[in-house]
């Protein structure tokens, strides 16, 4: 789970987005015009929600990411999180988001520059069904995200 930010006309935009590590595919993401943890928090839970809860989850060592009610909803019992967190300022402990935010960039968001907050949202969503869903990866053996995510046998509830 990682920010980054997204240039668009007048302003900068923040995305936040959780991977799978094992298959590549993006769980969840969201934009805000502020980082806020509580912003991070629901981004987590709308993921969890809707593909289940992660044994680990990795981060940065953003404020975000430390602030108190996010650590504590993640690792609160009920969740059964295992909270791991990148040493201080090394990026290449979360190597996989920063290579997804490569991607975002390079193949989206600056051959497509977005005028407002609503085009880079839609250009965004079109963006990372892309991603998941046709996307090859040559670190997947040349698959999709969603293929591979779809052969992990998943927990029973």
């Amino acid at each position: 789970m990682d920010i980054t930010y997204i240039p668009v006309q007048g302003g900068y935009p923040y995305l936040c987005a959780i991977i799978d590590l094992y298959s590549r595919y993006v769980v969840g993401w969201s934009l805000s015009n502020t980082m806020s943890s509580e912003w991070c928090r629901q981004t987590l839970q709308a993921s969890t929600e809707q593909y289940g809860v992660p044994e680990i989850l990795n981060t940065d060592q953003g404020s975000q990411f430390t602030a108190y009610e996010f650590c504590d909803w993640v690792t609160h019992p009920h969740q059964g999180i295992r909270l791991s967190m990148d040493g201080n300022g090394r990026a290449i402990d979360n190597i996989f988001v920063e290579r997804l935010w490569r991607s975002v960039k390079y193949e989206h968001v600056y051959l497509f520059p977005a005028s407002d907050g609503l085009q880079c949202y839609q250009g965004l969503q079109t963006y990372f069904e892309y991603y998941n869903s046709e996307r090859r990866h040559q670190s997947l053996e040349d698959q999709i995200p969603k293929t591979v995510y779809k052969m992990v046998p998943k927990k029973a509830a």
